[in-house]
């Protein structure tokens, strides 16, 4: 099969990305992507690698990507507007904690009208004629959306036109309401909850993973030495307000080192200012996940009583000790005490840190049994295997 998976990256990291090398937006679509997938920041190239490996023809699209995609529409003679030099990103930065704070309840109901008011992500028409086209050039038999709200259903059955692919959405947080999800054929989460949305909607659903990618070990550079008690990598915000009051409990204690986004949204007076070490993206993330004694993990509120965030295949995948909350579906993807620890309340996590930083070898056995784990069970190969099964 051909296959193709559309993704949208973070604003953030274009910034980043194209900062550190200056005058990539001007190199060809080849070197711009490859320069995407050697970051190692998200999925990356991992999905069509992976089904490569299989057998099939698979490429990526970043869909949210200007100089990307106006580098290749250029090359394949599309008269297009110039996008502006690459420089600092916008959205949901400029917006006020306290407002999104107050807004976070309301998101699937609100993100509709977002749309309608050009306050939620989405492609301009230029943007959708060039997605358009890439598609028609590839002519995909599949076709694999992990962005619902860039890539919305309204898009998407303009894609299902070209071609009639095989279409899956992927989503890991609450859709949005009132959308009609029937032009899929399959819509994937790692949540159970996400899927029931779907199903109780009319669509066919199942429950896929996240996943962490083994070739990872082969690019990243040596294990730096553990130079940080604790760290928590990842975002705070006012869709996380379980773990900042986890992390402001561990600030208070230990000497935590926060690598993320977000903390314009939290109150001057947390103590997670202080312990702030800027975002750290693709290799970088990871190296400072093996340079932790622990590493802390805390779900989205949304995600309830089920585990699945990247963050637990990320830090094992790379051999890190795992400090992550209790969840009831937590036993199906690790053993609990064995491959990662588990905390159920603050109180538990400080007590947690307090005796693994105390036991190395017990710390470092841990960690090697949840890498393990990660590498026979949670690899981006046994994901797309269980995709294809799904679709038959």
């Amino acid at each position: 099969m051909r296959i193709l998976i559309l993704n949208a990256d973070y604003l953030r990291f274009l910034s980043w990305l194209y900062r550190r090398r200056p005058g990539l937006e001007t190199e060809p679509y080849v070197a711009q992507m490859a320069a995407r997938n050697a970051s190692l920041f998200g999925v990356a190239d991992f999905y069509s690698r992976s089904f490569a490996a299989l057998g099939h023809i698979a490429a990526d699209i970043h869909v949210n990507n200007p100089w990307m995609r106006t580098v290749w529409a250029r090359e394949h003679g599309l008269a297009i507007s110039e996008p502006p030099p690459p420089g600092a990103p916008t959205g949901s930065d400029a917006v006020p904690g306290w407002l999104q704070r107050a807004a976070a309840p309301f998101k699937p109901v609100l993100r509709p009208l977002a749309r309608k008011v050009g306050l939620s992500p989405r492609l301009d028409a230029e943007a959708e004629k060039i997605l358009l086209a890439q598609i028609e050039d590839f002519k995909p038999d599949l076709v694999l959306n992990q962005d619902l709200f860039h890539v919305d259903t309204r898009l998407a059955r303009r894609i299902k036109a070209v071609g009639r692919p095989i279409l899956i959405g992927q989503v890991g947080i609450s859709p949005s309401r009132g959308e009609d999800w029937s032009v899929y054929d399959l819509m994937i989460s790692q949540m159970a909850a996400v899927v029931d949305f779907f199903r109780a909607r009319g669509a066919r659903s199942e429950v896929v993973h996240l996943a962490f990618e083994p070739g990872i070990l082969d690019i990243l550079p040596p294990p730096p030495p553990q130079e940080f008690d604790v760290t928590f990598v990842g975002a705070v915000s006012a869709d996380h307000q379980l773990r900042v009051a986890q992390l402001e409990a561990v600030a208070r204690r230990y000497d935590l080192k926060l690598f993320g986004s977000g903390l314009h949204s939290l109150p001057a007076s947390s103590p997670l200012h202080r312990c702030y070490q800027g975002e750290v993206w693709g290799v970088e993330m990871y190296q400072a996940l093996r340079a932790s004694r622990i590493t802390l993990n805390s779900h989205i509120d949304m995600a309830g009583r089920e585990a699945g965030n990247a963050r637990l295949f990320e830090a094992t995948g790379v051999g890190a000790f795992l400090l992550t909350d209790f969840k009831d579906n937590l036993h199906t993807l690790f053993a609990p005490e064995r491959e990662v620890i588990a905390w159920r309340n603050v109180e538990d996590c400080i007590a947690m840190i307090e005796r693994y930083l105390a036991d190395d070898a017990a710390r470092q056995s841990i960690a090697k049994a949840g890498q393990a784990r990660t590498l026979a069970a949670h690899t981006f190969r046994r994901r797309v295997e269980e995709i294809l099964a799904h679709v038959g």
